[in-house]
């Protein structure tokens, strides 16, 4: 299983999550910030859970391109 989470509040909308994961992340027209797609907010933090492994190497791609460091990969 892999899990991706999102702090979508210290997101500074550089874009570079969409670059690195288009299929996970989207930008807000809203508010210019960062949404990891079909994940669950608790507490600030969204989270995606799921069995597809294959989109974990974009979304380590993702964590290490963002520059606030708001974005966690692993897998369970």
């Amino acid at each position: 299983m892999v899990v991706v989470t999102l702090q979508r509040e210290k997101c500074i909308g550089c874009n570079y999550c969409v670059e690195m994961a288009p299929s996970e992340f989207q930008m807000s027209k809203k508010d210019g910030k960062s949404v990891l797609l079909h994940s669950k907010e608790k507490k600030g933090f969204y989270t995606l859970k799921t069995h597809d492994d294959s989109i974990f190497d974009e979304c380590q791609q993702a964590q290490k391109a963002c520059p606030v460091k708001i974005i966690t990969t692993k897998k369970v």
